[in-house]
């Protein structure tokens, strides 16, 4: 007879073995395919242009005419330079998002796809849960600003100004301290864009392009306007606070470059996803930095930078110099930003969502594809009544300072997958006397990389001794060292990212030096969720996950590894 004693143990040891075994599962790689399947029931009719974009309306909201005039006001005319290294660190992680997107041209899913496919399911799912709590957050904040911003345009004709009761559109009335916060208009914007998103993928995607082309032609309008009334002596001096402020600009606009991650889930929707995914990820890349430059080089010559305002900086510039009928294209142009920002974050998360669910992390209902609109309507939905509720009680707006962990975590993530994903089969190639092999030891490089870029951040932001910065820079050159000259590499199908691995490596060191500039709060966030993560994938993910399905056809393109999943 077996004691209650040994039961209990053999089922502890039996629980916790089958977690790591699920845990470490990773997902099979199929067979290259041409994008002419209509896995799951989603079709495919996003062109080139419209991923472009798609890229751009995830990326420029209304942010571009406030956050250029704020960083500004320490980084000076410096925060030209900014906008520019900024850009410049975000084509590192643009080059890997395009190589793995035009290696995984089948199905939705974006950082979270590649990392299931290059580490493991454990890991995929911690991306997963960091990025959609980003994404749930960003969206009832962007909401709330729109609400704002939609009532702000309305008041400036003068038959609306003054009639809007604060729990319409400015902010909300508050409850318990103001822990509550109800605003009404949000939600109904909320639910407006999610059954424009119902509709359909053309449908949506072309309220995109409309309001996107008209904030571009906006921006572009505000740059030419100013450019004459720019005085070139209020660009000096052009680093009054010194070259530190510049960086320290560049690490708060980093995240004003988003759109990666839209445009690779839109894989399974566009209509040649090995070509046109890779450009549409590099060239809005580029179209925002040259807005943004564009617009910052403006705003620091119309005015000197010491008077520009925090709220809304290029509007008082245009005022300044008589222009105010620029600050009535600003205010349509602010709408139309936050109007694609928060469409295409609402898109984004249907399909993410569906990824999981075809996958068994979630429940089977998230991967339901309508028949006739061919949309993850459940999902869609969901995504939507998460945002309306958050938005509609809640003044999501003070979370802020603890977003852009899952951004982070994902772009650092996929950059590693890059070089993972490019190993060759080592099997052949094991030492006997090696402890560890090959793979185990270069994602040991990954890991300590991203752990020195972090502790070189944090010696960055609190003036700490150098000599602990130059101590971490030189573990990470010998971990990159050994992923160059220890690893072997095999050049990857369709598009390929330059200087693997080099790039990468310096993608993700650079993405841990800024994980370090972000607020305490969000690291406490990055470890409270990633916990929550983990029961969740205890409880749920481990029993219903199926890394290899027959219902839908997964087409990837990979080079094998050594180690089973």
């Amino acid at each position: 007879m077996v004691s209650p004693v040994t039961a209990t143990s053999s089922g502890g040891r039996s629980f916790f073995a089958g977690f790591w075994s699920s845990a470490r599962r990773r997902k099979s790689i199929g067979v290259p395919s041409d994008g002419s399947d209509h896995s799951g029931g989603l079709v495919r009719g996003l062109g080139l242009l419209d991923l472009i974009l798609l890229g751009i309306g995830a990326s420029i909201g209304a942010g571009i005419f406030v956050v250029t005039g704020t960083v500004a006001r320490d980084a000076g005319p410096g925060v030209t330079v900014s906008f520019a290294l900024a850009g410049a660190a975000c084509v590192l992680n643009a080059f890997c998002y395009a190589e793995l997107s035009s290696r995984f041209p089948a199905v939705v899913g974006g950082a979270y796809l590649y990392t299931y496919t290059a580490f493991n399911e454990l890991t995929a799912f911690l991306v997963f849960t960091q990025l959609m709590l980003d994404y749930h957050i960003a969206a009832a904040s962007i909401a709330r600003s729109l609400a704002s911003y939609f009532v702000s345009l309305l008041e400036l004709f003068p038959f609306f100004k003054g009639h809007f009761p604060s729990w319409i559109g400015h902010g909300g009335i508050e409850f318990f301290g103001g822990i509550v916060s109800i605003n009404i208009l949000a939600p109904i914007l909320l639910v407006i864009l999610t059954v424009i998103l119902c509709c359909g993928v053309k449908e949506s995607s072309a309220v995109n392009s409309f309001m996107t082309a008209t904030k571009v032609v906006i921006v572009i309008i505000v740059i030419f306007t100013g450019a004459f009334e720019v005085d070139v002596s209020n660009w000096s001096p052009f680093a009054p606070n010194g070259f530190k402020a510049i960086v320290t600009g560049a690490t708060v606009v980093f995240f004003s470059y988003v759109g990666f991650d839209a445009v690779a889930n839109s894989a399974e929707e566009s209509k040649k996803p090995q070509r046109d995914l890779p450009i549409g990820i590099l060239a809005s890349l580029l179209v925002c930095a040259m807005l943004y430059v564009g617009v910052c080089l403006v705003i620091t010559g119309m005015v000197p930078y010491k008077i520009l305002g925090e709220e809304a900086p290029l509007a008082e510039a245009f005022t300044a110099k008589g222009l105010k009928f620029v600050t009535v294209l600003i205010s349509i142009g602010a709408v139309a930003g936050l109007t694609t920002t928060l469409l295409v974050g609402l898109y984004v998360q249907s399909r993410l969502y569906l990824g999981l669910a075809r996958d068994g992390l979630l429940p089977a209902i998230f991967s339901k594809v309508h028949l006739v609109r061919h949309t993850p309507i459940h999902s869609q939905v969901w995504v939507g009544i998460v945002a309306s509720i958050m938005a509609g009680l809640f003044n999501v707006r003070q979370l802020s300072h603890i977003l852009s962990v899952g951004t982070l975590t994902g772009y650092s993530v996929v950059s590693a997958c890059v070089i993972t994903l490019r190993w060759k089969d080592t099997v052949t190639n094991q030492v006997s006397q090696k402890c560890i092999t090959s793979r185990s030891e270069g994602t040991i490089c990954l890991v300590a990389i991203a752990f020195c870029g972090f502790i070189a951040g944090l010696c960055y932001r609190f003036n700490a001794s150098i000599i602990l910065m130059i101590f971490a820079i030189i573990i990470a050159i010998l971990g990159a060292s050994a992923l160059q000259f220890r690893q072997d590499y095999a050049d990857p199908p369709g598009f390929s990212c330059p200087a693997v691995p080099v790039i990468p490596i310096v993608s993700v060191f650079f993405n841990m030096f800024l994980f370090a500039q972000l607020h305490e709060e969000a690291w406490y966030r990055f470890i409270i969720v990633s916990l929550i993560a983990i029961v969740m994938y205890a409880s749920y993910g481990q029993y219903h996950a199926n890394p290899v399905s027959s219902e839908h056809s997964h087409a990837y393109h990979g080079i094998p590894s050594s180690e089973a999943a």
